[in-house]
């Protein structure tokens, strides 16, 4: 009871003081410098302890002032997309001055953030021509129901006859169509590429690969249920069995180029094992597979043909010219090791894949980049 009463006053105070200073109180969204460090505030006059908790480095204790104003001030940080929560003796608060804010499964998290200095984030909204992002619901006759996707058209579709290449992407454990888009910043990037030339114009579908909702959590018929991170169909065969219906709306309802060389699929972890699986089931449908801390092996007791003869289906799959695989993991990654028996099986076989090993885990911050740097090498 008293944590309750606790963050309910923390609101209050933060929220009288949301337009001072930092002399006065604390100025919130929070404070970027020219040198790319970051000043966090918050006002909590009665905490005895504020802890900062940071993407990507260690949990700092902020310092008090004499106004009861807790503050830190980061070193410079490197241009990317953070998030952020401040403990106040022992209770999670978001930054009540900072509007932004996003959603990982059920955890919520403020966010901010840091261009570079010569050229903006590739995350960043930037003054180029922008795609438009659709909350598309499609007929899965495979499951039975209709479920949502979403699907970023390029910039100028609405006004071409043109045909466009395909990227299906595909979202984590946990996850939900809405993934890619909040916290992968795909349409960003993908503006940002296209408008510099370094990607092809596409179109990206972004599906619900959990099979036992039809919708991001609180979108869905069942409500506002609280976003879950397992599923009862989820890594067992039924999506991939079902992928197909996603593509023949997305080629029926799109001026799609209906062929191999125009299609790519990628994923990251639960997205990157059923993009490993969709595409060695379907050899003749995809040129260009990305997998992105992608998890290998199915679970124990998990059985479907989907799963069976793997290595096989990816000889089949390689011998019909795919022009890229794209293997990307962090060095840090709990998949790690099971990432790197698979490439030894893709060496042993001589199959051939890019390989990209970053510093890191299983991380936004790594997805971000991978997709940054897989989409510049698709449908060349």
């Amino acid at each position: 009871m008293k944590k309750i009463l606790l963050a309910a006053a923390l609101v209050a105070t933060l929220s009288v003081n949301a337009q001072q200073e930092l002399k006065g109180g604390a100025k919130g969204a929070p404070v970027i410098n020219k040198d790319n460090s970051v000043t966090f505030a918050i006002k909590a006059p009665e905490a005895k302890k504020v802890t900062l908790h940071l993407d990507y480095t260690t949990d700092t204790e902020m310092q008090r002032g004499d106004n009861g104003v807790w503050t830190y001030t980061t070193k410079p940080l490197k241009p990317e997309m953070y998030r952020y929560n401040y403990v106040v003796d022992g209770v999670k608060v978001l930054d009540t001055e900072n509007v932004y804010r996003i959603r990982d499964v059920a955890t919520v998290m403020s966010m901010f953030i840091i261009d570079g200095e010569e050229e903006p984030c590739l995350y960043s909204v930037t003054n180029v021509p922008h795609g438009n992002v659709s909350q598309v619901w499609y007929d899965s006759p495979t499951l039975g129901t209709k479920r949502r996707m979403c699907v970023y058209t390029p910039a100028g579709y609405e006004d071409s006859h043109t045909r466009y290449p395909v990227l299906y992407l595909l979202h984590g454990s946990g996850g939900d169509e809405t993934a890619w888009l909040e916290q992968g910043r795909t349409a960003q990037i993908a503006d940002n590429l296209i408008a510099q030339g370094k990607a092809e114009p596409m179109i990206i579908v972004m599906p619900n690969g959990n099979v036992d909702e039809n919708a991001a959590p609180g979108d869905a018929e069942t409500g506002l249920v609280n976003p879950t991170f397992s599923h009862q169909k989820w890594m067992e065969g039924t999506f991939e069995n079902s992928f197909n219906d996603i593509v023949n709306y997305v080629d029926n309802h799109y001026r799609t180029m209906k062929m191999k060389r125009r299609r790519a699929i990628a994923g990251l972890s639960m997205g990157g094992y059923h993009s490993l699986y969709i595409s060695a089931n379907n050899p003749g449908d995809y040129a260009y597979v990305g997998l992105f801390s992608a998890a290998i092996n199915p679970k124990k007791g998990v059985e479907s043909p989907i799963y069976n003869n793997l290595e096989e289906k990816l000889k089949t799959q390689f011998h019909q010219r795919v022009k890229l695989y794209w293997i990307g993991i962090g060095e840090d990654d709990f998949l790690y090791k099971d990432n790197a028996k698979f490439t030894r099986m893709l060496d042993k076989n001589r199959l051939r894949y890019t390989y990209e090993e970053s510093s890191g885990g299983h991380e936004w911050r790594n997805w971000r980049k991978y997709l940054s740097q897989f989409m510049p090498l698709l449908f060349k």
